[in-house]
Formats: structure tokens, C-alpha cells, sequence
């Protein structure tokens, strides 16, 4: 192709003027901007409508800040800034397009087909080198152009107090969200290229998890008023808690018409200041000033309502613009809030460059060499460590990520009576401050609405977190002694511990003991007074009638010891019932076998006695050793004191102390679980303890069976065998009850009971059988209590012959005749035997 002016028109040469698309201003160093100057186009077309502030303000607002910058003599002196500003049309693949204008210095040309009609090198108009960008407005359209950007080593510059989230495809929605720890129900995207019907299908999806009513929107605004629109068509008004971010922010064009649908909505939009300088700026600008905005004429025309001559985009306007309109006077003005944003990223641009300038080119007046390639990497460290008061006479400083200090305004949308509007609620400087007061949803209620997958669990339960959804979760009790450690562990209690009443901790088990006032105590209580009464009965009566017949007749000193061990095995029930402590641990080891082992060691010496006589007395009519009542006192003693040294013995191996049984009462169900205080007596130590007394008892029944056919008129023996027999009975039964209730909760109750019971029983039949009777002689009957001929051992030894006698004659005999011939022997040996 052949050109008179010997050019070439290359594809990535910024096209004519009349068919300009971008702001272009010369400098010694060029700054690129991206702005969503119109918004998206529909049915294929890149461009659709004007937006007047989120637009042309905020490129106005770089022109401005560049115009001041390139004024002050003390900033980038001699430097003079330039611009290369593109539209996006809100659209990523479209700025993907325009950005490449930013990198045509460093694609490389290859002009070796290239040749003028006179045969001479073409010449190339120098492509606008880019160091920088400022923008983008959109999440999506930013991080492609920062893709395409990247290749080439420049920087892109965004405002630094923007978030930049959006739910449209390819924004930073998924990792805004995923790293602020929210929960996602279902994570929609909103295609580039929404068709018919996309937002209603997006609401139904958001239906199809009812319980998650919040729904967290980064999107534009367009996008927005489509959504809510979709939930008014689809009858959802006041289901949803709309959460936006700071493109939803304040504005009007998202709510119109749907105010009902967006009641409640929660935005956020950086805290910002009105900048008065660009106000008057703005203002002054006219169609015969602005010339350097390609598109300051379709905004005037939009803004007025007019129509520019037969070249002018707006159709059928009737009104003809004259140029003369004046913003602010002839239309509403209210500055766009990013512009203090816009300014303070050109100034920091600037102060950075500035500072490149002072450290490369030491005082060299204007642009040294040394910045003709300016080098991205060193120029972001720069950035990253300017610090400044910007626009609105705050400090902008970045950190070590390269962010500036968030400073947020919170806004909820309001309804009264009076209208519908944006009122602040709250705000974020490094941390959040929220007024719950001033909040208020559908139908004027101040309480925050519930969007939850799972009700938050009771006091006492974990969370058992559905698997692949971290934000639902079962609850499940702590069961059992376990008890709430954590949000989602149980753990298990101490032993001697228990779960408090709401689980979340543990508390000491109650700890009881057999009190006075319990039926189990209450029963064997009244047997031993009883018992005691009735022992103290007979000793009185003993002791008053102490020379009687019948009290010598019955051997005093062992009687007054038999009464003795028959008072202690009532007096026993006491220690058993009490509190136990020292005193009574060390009163239970005593007195628990010694209360029988005095009264069976005092019968078993009786009937040693009775047998040795009459065994002797069928030998030889000499008198065995040892029948006197000194002699049987020390029998009866030397038997008494191994029980005592047992005990010694106990003492000193395992000296006696309480211990508090906590596996005793521990019931499955925690609230019913008691630990017993109890002194520390095992059941070996209770068997080895009465197993003593219980093999006197053996033993004196054993020489009662031997002793049975002697007359009852010489001796205890058939009253003694009497005694031994239903003592024995007493003792058969105690083992079962005694050791089958060992598993039992009512254990400690039931074991003491039935052991002081069974001691209380054994004592009345001894106190019954033995002494009774002889009590009512001598109380009832005194013409009874006289004093009968002695009997000589000689009598006895006959007597014992003729028994020996009878018994061999009893097994020759017919059972007649051996009773009658035995009660004639008996009777005749009576007399003969009389003294």
C-alpha cells in the first residue's frame, strides 16, 4: 500500500481523530488510563450507554489531577506528565482489546515489506510508551488487562481503597469471599453475556438453598439491578439479605423502581470527601474547553437532554444543545465518590516518579536518560513507599502488600414513611464498628434475620460438620460423663467429676454417706436400742440378783462376758451408721468382730467345758483340767486376744483412713451419680475381720451338736445348741444378701444394713435363748430361784454312764420302748445322784 505522506497505517496505530476512541495528551512520560465510559452493550454491540459519573467524572478526574501536577513547580519540575485514557465499556474482553494500545512501544515492527512509492523506508508515528495504568473500575475487566499488562512488565496502578469483587465471571468473587471465611451455599456466576431468563434461573438456584437468605453480590451495577429485579418477578421481595459491595455502594440506578426488593441491603463504599477544587473544575468545563475529551460531547448531550447539530448521538431529541448550558446550573451535579481516589492514584504515581527522578537523575533538569526506560519493578518499590497527604488532605501511605489503609463506610437501605434511602450504620478503620440499633429490615423489625444451613447448637453439643460443607453440621449431645470442651469435641470428665447441668464444664460429684434419717438406718437403729435396753435389762437384773441360784447356776463370770460381747454387737450399729472419720474407721476395725468374738469364744469355752466333763466322766470318774471359772476366763480371754492382735495387725499394715468411692453409685445417667464416703475397709478385710468370730461360731456349733443328749437338768447345752443352730441360720442367709448386692446402687445402704441387722439378730437370739428364760424365774417366779442339792462329779459321771447306756439301749430297742425305759433311767439317776 502506497501513501502520499510515504506512511503506512499500522493495525496498532491509534486510529484518526474523527474516529477517536481514547484521550491522548503529550508528555515526557505517559500514564494509561482505564475507565468504564460507557456501559455494556447488548446484542453484540462492545458499547451501550453514557455513564456520566462513574465514568466521565472519574476520567475527568485524572485530567484534573494531571493538570495540577504538571502546574506545581515542586512536583516532577521539568517532567511533564502525559495520558493515554481508554474506555472499557464495563467489558473485559473489550479492555483487553483497547489495552493493547498501551503496549505498542514494545512490540517490535517489522516493516521489511514495507516500502514507499519512492522506494524509501516507511515512516512510523511513534507509539506512546505506557509506564503505568490507572484503573480499572470492574474486578473483571482489571485482571485482564493486569494479564495482558504483566507480558509487558508495566504496572498497572488500581485505587488502592477499592475492592475489587465481583460476581460476574473471571472477578475476584472466589478467593474475596473463600478468604474472608464465609460460608458459600451455592456460588452462582453471572455470565458476560447474560441471555433471557439468566437472572431468574439465578434466583431460582438461590431458592433451592432456602435457609441461606444472605447473598453476597459482587457485581456492577447493572448486573445488580437485574438480579433484584428478577427476585421482584419471581415474587421473592423481603426473602433475600442482600450484602454488596462498594459497587453497589450508594447508588440510585440499582434500587430504582424496586426499593421493596432491596429493603435491607447492607453495602459498604470506601469513606470519601467531596474535593471542592474538582467541583469548580468540572463546572467550568464547556464544549469549547473540554475539546480534550473525545467523549465530553456525548456527555452533553446527555447530561442537558439535547442534541448537538446532525452529528449528534443522541435521537430524537427535539431540543437543539447551544452550547451555552452550564453543568450544575442547567442539571443536577453531584460529584461521583471515586474521584478522590482517581486523584490520590495519579499523585501517587507522581511522587513516586518524582522520587525516581531525585535518586537517577541527581538534579538533571527534566527527563535524564537514565528514566528513558523506566523500569516497572523499580518503579512499584517506589510506590510502595511513597507518603503523602492526597486530595482530601488524609495521609496516603501503602503497606508491604502494596495496600493502602481500608477505610470504609457501612450502609444499610432504608424505608420509612417519609422515603427510601442509604443510611450509615456503621464503619471500618482496621477494624469494624457497627451500630445494631440504627439497622432495620422488612417491615420496620429491628432484629437481624437468620440465614444459617444449621441452627447453631444447644449448650452441651458439638457440631459434627458435614462432610465437603464446612457450614452445616449436626449436633450431637455429649453423652454420658462427657462434657462441651470445644465447638466441636466432648470430652470426658475427671473420675471424681461429673458435667455440669449444661455440659459445658465439669463439676465435683456429690458426695453422700448413710445418714441417721434414712430407712436404712432408721431399722437397724431401733433394733440395737432395743437390744441394748433389753442387754442392759439383764445385766441389772444379773447384777442385783448376783447371788442367786440360778445367776450362780449359770457360771457369772462367763455369763457377764457373753453379756458383754451380745452388748457390743448392738452397740456396733452405731460406728456402722456414723459419718465416717478417723475415730470411727479405727471404732469399726475394733468393735465390727469383737462384740462376737466375745460371745462366741464365752459359748464355745461353755460347751468345751460340758463336753470335756462328760467325755471324762465316761473314762474315769477323775475331774478333767481346766473346768474351774478362772480357768475358763483365761480361755475364754487367750481367744479374744487373737481377734485383738488381728486388728493390731491391720493397724499397723493399713492404718485407717475414709476414702471416697466414686464407682459405687456411678449411674449411666451422671445427674444421679453420687460418690460414698466410706472408711476404707475392703470386703476381704470385712471376711477376714468376722471370718475369726464365725469359726468360733463353727466350732461352739459343732460341741453343741456333741453336747445335745446331755440333761438339760445339769446344763446350757441343749439352749446353747439352740442358739448356735438359728445363729448359724442368721449367718447362711447374711452371705447371699451380703455379697449379691455388691453391683447394686443401693449397695453401701443394703450391705450395712444387713451386716448390722445380722449382728443385731445373732446377739437377741443369744440374749433370748440364754437369758430370758432365767430372767423370768427370777423376776417372775423367785419361789423357783432356791438352792437345790449340789451335784457331785461322782452324780455327773453316773449320769453320763447311764446316757452312754441309754444310747447303746436305743439302738437294740423298739423306738417305744427306748423313750419309756430312757425317762424311767433319767428319773431314777435323779435320785440316786442327790447329795
Amino acid at each position: 500500500m502506497v501513501c502520499d505522506l510515504c506512511q503506512r497505517t499500522d493495525p496498532l496505530t491509534p486510529p484518526a481523530p474523527e474516529n477517536a476512541h481514547s484521550i491522548r495528551l503529550d508528555g515526557d512520560i505517559i500514564l494509561g488510563g482505564l475507565f468504564p465510559v460507557h456501559s455494556r452493550g447488548e446484542r453484540g454491540a462492545p458499547c451501550g450507554e453514557l455513564k456520566k459519573e462513574k465514568g466521565i467524572h472519574r476520567l475527568e478526574a485524572m485530567l484534573f489531577a494531571i493538570d495540577l501536577i504538571n502546574k506545581d513547580p515542586d512536583l516532577l519540575p521539568n517532567v511533564t506528565l502525559g495520558a493515554r485514557i481508554l474506555d472499557t465499556c464495563s467489558r473485559d474482553t473489550y479492555a483487553l482489546e483497547q489495552s493493547l494500545t498501551f503496549v505498542q512501544a514494545l512490540i517490535e515492527r517489522d516493516s521489511t515489506d514495507v516500502r514507499c512509492a519512492s522506494g524509501e523506508q516507511p515512516i512510523f508515528a511513534k507509539p506512546d510508551k505506557i509506564i503505568g495504568v490507572i484503573g480499572a473500575a470492574a474486578s473483571s475487566v482489571s485482571i485482564m488487562v493486569a494479564n495482558i499488562l504483566r507480558l509487558f512488565k508495566v504496572i498497572p496502578v488500581y485505587g488502592w481503597r477499592w475492592v475489587g469483587l465481583g460476581v460476574e465471571m473471571g472477578g475476584f468473587r472466589d478467593q474475596g469471599v473463600e478468604t474472608g471465611g464465609v460460608c458459600i451455599a451455592q456460588s452462582l456466576k453471572i455470565p458476560r453475556e447474560p441471555r433471557p431468563g439468566e437472572f431468574d434461573k439465578i434466583i431460582l438456584r438461590l431458592l433451592e438453598t432456602p435457609n441461606a437468605r444472605a447473598v453476597v453480590m459482587f457485581a456492577n451495577e447493572d448486573d445488580i439491578r437485574r438480579v433484584l429485579d428478577a427476585a421482584k418477578r419471581n415474587n421473592q421481595t423481603g426473602h433475600f439479605l442482600w450484602v454488596g459491595s462498594d459497587s453497589w455502594g450508594s447508588k440510585i440506578s440499582p434500587v430504582v423502581q424496586q426499593e421493596s426488593v432491596a429493603e435491607g441491603a447492607i453495602t459498604i463504599l470506601p469513606k470519601r470527601a467531596s474535593i471542592e477544587a474538582f467541583d469548580r473544575y468540572f463546572k467550568s468545563r464547556s464544549l469549547s474547553n473540554n475539546r480534550r475529551n473525545v467523549w465530553f460531547a456525548e456527555f452533553w448531550e446527555e447530561n442537558f437532554g439535547c442534541k448537538l447539530g446532525m452529528h449528534g448521538k443522541r435521537p430524537g431529541s427535539p431540543k437543539k444543545c447551544t452550547g451555552l448550558e452550564k453543568v450544575g446550573r442547567d442539571s443536577t451535579y453531584e460529584q461521583e465518590g471515586k474521584v478522590q481516589f482517581v486523584m490520590d492514584a495519579v499523585y501517587a504515581m507522581a511522587h513516586a516518579l518524582h522520587r525516581m527522578h531525585r535518586d537517577l537523575c541527581l538534579g538533571y533538569p527534566g527527563l535524564c536518560p537514565r528514566m528513558s526506560n523506566i523500569d516497572g519493578k523499580e518503579l512499584l518499590g517506589y510506590i510502595r513507599n511513597v507518603s503523602f497527604n492526597g486530595s482530601a488532605k488524609t495521609l496516603v501511605v501503602f503497606n508491604e502488600n502494596g495496600d493502602a489503609p481500608g477505610r470504609y463506610d457501612i450502609y444499610q437501605y432504608q424505608i420509612t414513611n417519609r422515603s427510601a434511602e442509604y443510611r450509615i450504620i456503621g464503619h471500618w478503620t482496621d477494624q469494624l464498628h457497627l451500630n445494631m440499633n440504627a439497622m432495620q429490615w422488612a417491615s420496620g423489625d429491628s432484629s437481624v434475620p437468620a440465614s444459617v444451613c444449621s441452627l447453631p447448637c444447644q449448650t452441651g453439643e458439638r457440631k459434627k460438620v458435614v462432610k465437603g460443607v464446612p457450614c452445616c453440621w449436626h449436633c450431637e449431645r455429649c453423652e454420658g460423663y462427657h462434657y462441651q470442651a470445644s465447638e466441636f469435641t466432648c470430652q470426658l470428665c475427671p473420675y471424681e467429676q461429673r458435667p455440669d447441668q449444661n455440659r459445658t464444664g465439669c463439676q465435683p460429684i456429690p458426695i453422700i454417706k448413710l445418714e441417721w434419717y434414712s430407712p436404712w438406718a432408721v431399722a437397724p437403729v431401733f433394733i440395737a436400742i432395743l437390744g441394748i435396753l433389753a442387754t442392759t435389762f439383764v445385766v441389772v437384773t444379773f447384777v442385783r440378783h448376783n447371788d442367786t441360784p440360778i445367776v450362780r447356776a449359770s457360771g457369772r463370770e462367763m455369763s457377764y462376758v457373753l453379756l458383754t460381747g451380745i452388748f457390743l454387737c448392738y452397740v456396733i450399729t452405731f460406728p456402722m451408721i456414723a459419718a465416717p472419720g478417723l475415730v470411727v474407721c479405727s471404732f469399726r476395725r475394733i468393735f465390727l468382730g469383737l462384740g462376737m468374738c466375745f460371745s462366741y469364744a464365752a459359748l464355745l469355752t461353755k460347751t468345751n467345758r460340758i463336753h470335756r466333763i462328760f467325755e471324762q466322766g465316761k473314762r474315769s470318774v477323775a475331774a478333767p483340767r481346766f473346768i474351774s471359772p478362772a480357768s475358763q476366763l483365761v480361755i475364754t480371754f487367750s481367744l479374744i486376744s487373737v481377734q485383738l492382735m488381728g486388728v493390731f495387725v491391720w493397724f499397723v499394715a493399713d492404718p485407717p483412713h475414709t476414702v471416697v468411692d466414686y464407682g459405687e453409685q456411678r449411674t449411666q445417667d451422671p445427674e444421679n451419680a453420687r460418690g460414698v464416703l466410706k472408711c476404707d475397709i475392703s470386703d476381704l478385710s470385712l471376711i477376714c475381720s468376722l471370718g475369726y468370730s464365725i469359726l468360733l461360731m463353727v466350732t461352739c456349733t459343732v460341741y453343741a451338736i456333741k453336747t445335745r443328749g446331755v440333761p438339760e437338768t445339769f446344763n446350757e447345752a441343749k439352749p446353747i445348741g439352740f442358739t448356735m443352730y438359728t445363729t448359724c441360720i442368721i449367718w447362711l442367709a447374711f452371705i447371699p444378701i451380703f455379697f449379691g448386692t455388691a453391683q447394686s446402687a443401693e449397695r453401701m445402704y443394703i450391705q450395712t444394713a444387713t451386716l448390722t441387722v445380722s449382728l443385731s439378730l445373732s446377739a437377741s437370739v443369744s440374749l433370748g435363748m440364754l437369758y430370758m428364760p432365767k430372767v423370768y424365774i427370777i423376776i417372775l417366779h423367785p419361789e423357783q430361784n432356791v438352792p437345790k442339792r449340789k451335784r457331785s462329779f461322782k452324780a455327773i459321771v453316773t449320769a453320763a454312764t447311764v446316757t452312754n447306756k441309754l444310747s447303746q439301749l436305743a439302738s437294740e430297742r423298739p423306738n417305744g420302748e427306748v423313750k419309756t425305759e430312757l425317762c424311767e433311767s433319767v428319773d431314777n439317776s435323779s435320785d440316786n445322784f442327790h447329795s
